[in-house]
């Protein structure tokens, strides 16, 4: 019977090389940051969202209703602690809410 290879490597951990080895990881955090707000902040708060764009520690979020931008903006400091939370790392440091 023939001997194994046993030097098999985790599919995630592949998935991950793969990532980091083609500098993939700021377009990644990009859409993870679109599905973190959509999923923290819920469909009311979603539904007024018309862009959402993250330039280096700087989210920018576009929303279509001033009267939720004035809500919004009384929670920035929360908002963003509960995103990094959920993305696990510090990515958001501002955020700028138009």
């Amino acid at each position: 019977m023939a001997k194994r290879n046993n030097n098999i490597l985790n599919i995630s951990d592949a998935l991950k090389d793969f990532v980091k080895s083609n500098k993939l990881e700021k377009g990644l955090d990009k859409v993870h940051v679109r599905e973190s707000w959509s999923k923290l902040l819920g469909n009311g708060v979603d539904n007024y969202t018309t862009a959402i764009e993250l330039k280096n520690d700087v989210l920018y979020v576009q929303l279509s209703s001033s009267v939720l931008r004035e809500e919004l903006s009384y929670g920035k400091e929360k908002i963003i602690k509960m995103l990094n939370e959920e993305l696990g790392k510090q990515l958001i440091k501002k955020l700028i809410l138009r």
